[in-house]
């Protein structure tokens, strides 16, 4: 169950212009987790973050919540096989 895996999701709402980005930041590193988050050109945020599934559900909990003032009206999301691709967690460019 420890085994890592992958989280891939898409946050709606208001989740840009309000701290999105930097507070999944700080909550995947606070989690010890690997991978980035990005602005999405269509409004969203999009994540994707590898690690223990366990740890992944609670930042996926953290996503849901999202920082004040933001708002998150939705989050899709996908679970996949990890890469090992990451050794951090960062902000990326818009995409």
């Amino acid at each position: 169950m420890n085994e890592p895996v992958r989280l891939h999701a898409q946050i709606t709402g208001r989740v840009q212009g309000v701290g999105f980005r930097a507070f999944t930041q700080r909550c995947a590193a606070n989690l010890d987790l690997v991978g980035w988050v990005r602005n999405r050109w269509d409004g969203s945020v999009e994540v994707v973050a590898e690690g223990p599934q366990p740890t992944l559900d609670i930042l996926l909990k953290d996503l849901r919540r999202g920082p004040f003032p933001g708002t998150s009206s939705r989050v899709q999301h996908d679970w996949l096989s990890a890469t090992g691709e990451f050794t951090t967690f960062r902000v990326r460019m818009s995409g």
